[in-house]
């Protein structure tokens, strides 16, 4: 038995505006093949944009890199074949055509991930609606839909140091009060 608890980050091109389809595909036909061991997350990096039209503000949910989802896996026996046969799946991002898949280095994972502090949005200031110790749900950015705990909280920058379970071990992210919600 091969040992699945070694997973790199790589990046499966997929046919642009097909993102999300392509995100569910991957996992529910992973689960179908019972490979799930081989593979711990989808992301679709996505930003919001914030757009007003007619004086009315609209928050809209982009994808980041088009035509890319990154997935974090063992790529090794049936699964490189099996997501490459995926619908709307056009292969992996690697060095030369056809060849194996490369994974990305941990600084540009973190380069990728890290941008949730960037497009964070501004929050007025008024009351801090979490504290210490809490367990919240991130609702924006790369880490969309992870759970975390509040470990510290940042008055002044209203951000959030929020532990979340990425790569099997624990990584401080920092959030702003619009990326969270409570459990």
């Amino acid at each position: 038995m091969a040992d699945t608890s070694v997973k790199k980050w790589y990046v499966v091109r997929a046919v642009s505006g097909q993102e999300n389809k392509v995100k569910n595909y991957i996992e529910t036909e992973i689960a179908r093949l019972g490979l799930s061991d081989y593979l711990s997350q989808v992301l679709v990096p996505t930003e919001k944009v914030v757009t007003v039209k007619d004086g009315k503000k609209k928050t809209t949910e982009r994808v980041y890199f088009p035509g890319y989802v990154m997935i974090e896996a063992n790529l090794t026996g049936e699964v490189p074949h099996a997501i490459k046969s995926i619908t709307g799946v056009i292969g992996f991002l690697g060095g030369e055509r056809g060849g194996d898949p490369l994974p990305l280095r941990e600084s540009e994972v973190n380069r990728m991930l890290g941008r949730v502090d960037e497009l964070a949005v501004k929050v007025e200031t008024g009351v801090i609606p979490y504290e210490v110790g809490e367990s919240v749900k991130v609702i924006d950015g790369p880490f969309n839909g992870f759970d975390g705990t509040i470990e510290n909280i940042n008055e002044e920058k209203r951000k959030l140091e929020v532990m979340v379970k990425i790569f099997g071990r624990k990584t401080p992210l920092e959030l702003s009060f619009t990326q969270v919600e409570k459990l």
